[in-house]
């Protein structure tokens, strides 16, 4: 957890604040003094939260702790900072408390396995300190969630302005101010009312519905813009109607015009815009400098220039943004030069250790294999088979192989060179996967997934008709590139919109796994080990949608559809509680493609590692892209843009809550070899030179059919 500072009591801040530099805002229906510092340091991106529940992700419970949090009598003015101090307080005490108490409860734990069950009043009380564990853990999340609210609304709030004072947002930002004809809010956003919202007292609430690209922009300034969630449903979607240099350009016009004036009367509509532009422009940086900065040099160079040359002389501000792009620079570029391999998985590792969260995930690992369970009964309708025993280990035999059609092995950011003890994984060919168990194949594949998908942005999965990808099963064609793309087809970004297509790669992994385990199977040259891998197969497909790790899953369900595969006389004999399987795989699929954000229905997102299907969810964007995105006057849609946000929001709520399974890296190495070696290879080619992919015909049934032809034919002529 981050602190800033050291802690220090209530009574002490109230003592030695000072009256004069304090300002009083109103949020949420409740007035607070705050002082004009500025942001915390912890950052000021919204998170995926807000974008997905919007005014919703605080609840009235929330509102209700922030009221009467630092007040030491109830007739006290509310001050933003004495509430702070006060939360990180008991923040650091209810985290210091759990985290000893989770100590305690592991160390009871491994007593009571060591004792092997005889110790009674072990047993009574591990019960007892779960449920104060869950309790606690309740809590310390609660208290996280106020912290959020002060840190990123509450501060940010302060600087937020009036509607009718939007007009004047961008008039302040023209260089051509005497040819320019006064606005009115009209002009520039359309609104329409709802009823009484729940988070507070106001009777009625004017919700955004369309607006022109200088009034989008110019509402990030309005009062409760980050509460409500438009920053970051924003800063998802803004690509559809400005490009990346316009809305820098906006942002720094804005800071120019008032830059001068921020040291003046906090409470000036002028120091509110040149500090809320500063808000804003930390939190485009800490959200989306992957697919912004990182792949547009000229824009990243224009940011820094302006902001070593005009922001760093005169405000503070300056020396943060520089050092939160540099700190950024160095997390992508970092990140760009780790291998895929044994030094990454280890540093992951130990930083999910260490964090909060992974210490509320070992408390509730135990539980979740069992839930998983009950959580699909619930959600399909149909019969999970019990599973099967252990799959009889054969003898390793020469595996038939036919190089003629194999592309030549290459290894790219994807594959790295392998450990010697698995440099001849040909020569082993797929015994070693009926060798590991399905579980422990079901985790080593979906880290390597996780690997792929924690690199993806939801920004990635925006207008990927422009990318060539369709609704179809093979989403992306092995043959096309990245830089082949053609970005003429159904463009909706703007042109001049620079898009990083890392979602053809994220899809080109998905095609790969497939038809590596298609490849498997054909080029068995026995019946009986194709039935043993079509049976480990599918149970490995159980385990990861059982997992939740759908992207997997369905990689292997079209592995298996593959119409090569599909035809193999192995179908036939195989077992039919594992065949069962099958059918589960295509009920699942049913469901992730029957509603966009069904994986995050109820709480268990939040407890429970998920990766979605990569192709599913970029079929669900393209769904809701589907239609104009301007009204009849020239307007944005901002109720279309708002619901593309939700849902793509929810690819960074699954990466908040990684898998920590163990890694083996000789397996993880096997595994990548395999994929690689068959990724691009042609598997009808490989079938057709396997006997055992055909139906075969005994000789004298085969002989008796030729002499019943012969004999029809003859009597015909006679």
């Amino acid at each position: 957890l981050q602190s800033n500072g050291c802690c220090i009591g209530t009574g002490f801040a109230e003592e030695n604040r000072e009256p004069e530099e304090e300002t009083m805002i109103k949020i949420g229906g409740n007035s607070y003094l705050v002082s004009p510092s500025l942001p915390d340091v912890h950052g000021c991106s919204p998170g995926w939260s807000s974008a997905f529940y919007g005014a919703e992700c605080f609840d009235s419970e929330v509102h209700g702790y922030m009221k009467n949090l630092g007040k030491q009598k109830p007739s006290e003015s509310q001050n933003i900072d004495a509430k702070k101090v006060e939360l990180e307080q008991l923040l650091m005490m209810e985290t210091k408390n759990y985290r000893k108490t989770i100590k305690f409860y592991q160390k009871l734990l491994q007593k009571e396995r060591c004792s092997k069950g005889k110790s009674p009043e072990t047993k009574s009380m591990l019960p007892k300190l779960r449920g104060q564990l869950q309790e606690m853990k309740s809590k310390v999340q609660f208290l996280e969630l106020v912290k959020k609210y002060v840190q990123q609304m509450m501060y940010a709030e302060q600087w937020g302005v009036e509607s009718c004072v939007l007009p004047t947002v961008i008039h302040n930002g023209r260089t051509d101010i005497m040819d320019v004809a006064p606005m009115d809010e009209s002009s520039l956003l359309l609104y329409y009312s709802t009823e009484k919202h729940q988070c507070n007292n106001q009777n009625g609430v004017r919700v955004l519905q369309a607006g022109t690209p200088l009034g989008l922009m110019a509402y990030l300034y309005s009062r409760n813009a980050f509460l409500e969630g438009y920053v970051q449903q924003f800063l998802y979607t803004f690509r559809y109607f400005c490009t990346q240099e316009e809305f820098l350009q906006f942002l720094l016009d804005r800071i120019s015009s008032t830059l001068s004036s921020s040291n003046l009367d906090p409470s000036t509509s002028l120091n509110k815009i040149c500090n809320r532009s500063f808000y804003i422009l930390q939190a485009w940086i800490e959200d989306c400098y992957s697919v912004d900065f990182a792949t547009n040099a000229d824009l990243l160079c224009t940011l820094k220039e302006f902001i070593s040359s005009k922001v760093v002389l005169l405000n503070g501000y300056g020396e943060r943004l520089l050092s939160l792009l540099e700190d950024a620079s160095a997390r992508k570029s970092g990140s760009a030069h780790q291998c895929s391999g044994m030094d990454k998985c280890e540093e992951e590792s130990e930083e999910n250790r260490k964090t909060l969260h992974s210490l509320c995930k070992k408390l509730s690992e135990d539980k979740s294999c069992n839930f998983t369970y009950f959580f699909f009964l619930q959600n399909f309708n149909w019969k999970l088979s019990k599973g099967m025993g252990p799959i009889a280990q054969y003898q390793r035999e020469r595996l038939y192989t036919i190089s003629s059609v194999l592309p030549k092995p290459c290894y790219n950011s994807f594959t790295e060179e392998f450990p010697g003890s698995f440099a001849k994984a040909d020569e082993v060919g797929p015994y070693l996967l009926i060798e590991y168990s399905a579980q422990q194949l079901c985790c080593q594949l979906t880290l390597l997934q996780q690997e792929v998908f924690h690199k993806c942005h939801p920004v990635h999965f925006l207008n990927s008709r422009a990318l060539g990808v369709k609704d179809k099963c093979v989403a992306v064609q092995k043959a096309v590139s990245t830089e082949t793309v053609s970005l003429k087809v159904c463009n909706l970004f703007l042109s001049k919109c620079i898009q990083d297509p890392y979602l053809l790669q994220l899809l080109r992994y998905a095609d790969s796994i497939s038809t590596w385990i298609a490849a498997e199977i054909v080029t068995c040259h026995t019946s009986k080990l194709q039935v043993s891998l079509l049976s480990k197969f599918l149970l490995i497909a159980k385990c990861c949608y059982e997992q939740r790790n759908f992207a997997t899953a369905m990689q292997i369900l079209a592995g298996l559809e593959n119409l090569i595969v599909r035809q193999l006389p192995a179908w036939k004999i195989l077992p039919a509680k594992v065949a069962e399987i099958m059918e589960e795989l295509k009920a699942v699929e049913v469901f992730l493609k029957s509603d966009s954000l069904c994986l995050m229905e109820g709480e268990r997102f939040k407890t429970l590692p998920t990766i979605p299907s990569a192709h599913v969810l970029a079929m669900h964007v393209q769904q809701l892209e589907t239609g104009g995105f301007t009204m009849t006057n020239g307007a944005h849609k901002w109720t279309k843009l708002r619901n593309i946000a939700k849902v793509v929001s929810q690819v960074h709520a699954f990466q908040e809550n990684p898998y920590t399974y163990t890694p083996d890296f000789k397996l993880q190495s096997y595994l990548r070899q395999r994929i690689t070696r068959y990724k691009d290879a042609d598997i009808s080619a490989l079938a057709a030179d396997n006997c055992a992919n055909f139906h075969q015909i005994p000789a004298e049934k085969h002989s008796r059919k030729i002499q019943d032809t012969l004999r029809r034919m003859k009597a015909t002529f006679q």
